[in-house]
């Protein structure tokens, strides 16, 4: 087991700085770990740009946060929803005309578990649509902003990545064959994982070492990700667990995307999350990440393809 480089209590917030002049664009900031991270950088003086799906909650959230840390915070929202291409694409365009510089992009929102396979409106698999395509096309959008400021992205992954086949299922991209709630969310978050570490790669060979992109999770956290999205007994279950001392509260879940956000030096070929039992919970830093993770034959071939099927080519 990894020596955690914070120490045994892990990375806190208490090492965030004061963050006047910083700007963070977050995604999925109405429950959870995306509200609790917003919150947090809100309370360190930053501007937080939230990119949500309703409208309603949205603007219930930013009555909350107003509430709770004061009437004087920088917060916005821009509507967004990752399962549609053209509305990232125009949240991207609404940030890139409202947002003067980003320091970093905070790919937090997701869906899990969809128990029946059901599609986007692109004719994406729907959890291969929001988790990888979504992210991958806003990602994409946002980097010259992110470039110009050498700013960062940061990915919320999940362990579950380490749950279903250990590959990209090329073949079938949408499932159509072998469709399961779990095997696909693991699918999606294998996706997005591979894609940080690509980026990396393809950011170093570019020369444009200044922006830096990082994988995190937020272990098992008390959020309404399952109750979302997830079936009865998906939810049933995970009710029962939110009352165990297994699952950690969404604000602690919320550091790992803080951690890679704000902190200095961090190493970006690690993988960052919670370093307790099964990475459930416990202190906060880098912990082994599976080598099918990191598979550089299947990676390529996964950005390339991904590339094909959003219609959109990085320029770096």
């Amino acid at each position: 087991m990894k020596t955690n480089q914070f120490g045994k209590k892990g990375w806190t917030p208490e090492r965030i700085k004061n963050l006047n002049g910083k700007t963070y664009v977050i995604t999925g900031t109405t429950s959870g770990t995306g509200f609790e991270a917003a919150k947090i950088l809100l309370a360190k003086g930053a501007k937080v740009v939230m990119l949500n799906r309703n409208p309603q909650k949205s603007e219930e959230t930013l009555a909350t946060l107003k509430q709770e840390i004061g009437n004087n915070i920088d917060v916005t929202n821009i509507q967004m929803d990752l399962a549609e291409q053209a509305s990232v694409k125009k949240a991207a365009e609404e940030v890139l005309k409202t947002v003067p510089h980003i320091d970093a992009l905070l790919c937090n929102a997701a869906i899990a578990q969809v128990p029946k396979q059901t599609f986007t409106v692109d004719g994406f698999e729907c959890q291969m649509g929001v988790n990888h395509y979504g992210n991958f096309l806003l990602q994409a959008l946002l980097y010259p902003r992110i470039e110009e400021f050498k700013g960062r992205i940061v990915t919320v992954g999940s362990m579950g990545y380490n749950l279903g086949i250990k590959t990209i299922q090329f073949d079938d991209m949408n499932w159509d064959a072998n469709y399961g709630p779990n095997e696909v969310y693991s699918q999606s978050k294998l996706a997005q994982i591979m894609t940080v570490y690509e980026l990396q790669d393809r950011l170093k060979k570019a020369g444009k070492t200044d922006v830096k992109s990082y994988a995190c999770h937020p272990g098992a956290s008390s959020t309404s990700l399952i109750k979302t999205s997830g079936s009865l007994k998906t939810r049933f279950i995970w009710q029962l667990m939110k009352l165990t001392p297994l699952v950690q509260s969404a604000e602690k879940g919320a550091y790992p995307m803080l951690m890679c956000a704000t902190e200095a030096n961090l190493d970006q070929t690690e993988f960052y999350g919670p370093t307790g039992r099964n990475h459930f919970g416990g202190p906060v830093g880098a912990h082994k990440l599976e080598p099918h993770a990191k598979d550089k034959a299947v990676m390529e071939k996964l950005w390339d393809v991904t590339e094909e099927a959003i219609g959109y080519k990085w320029n770096f």
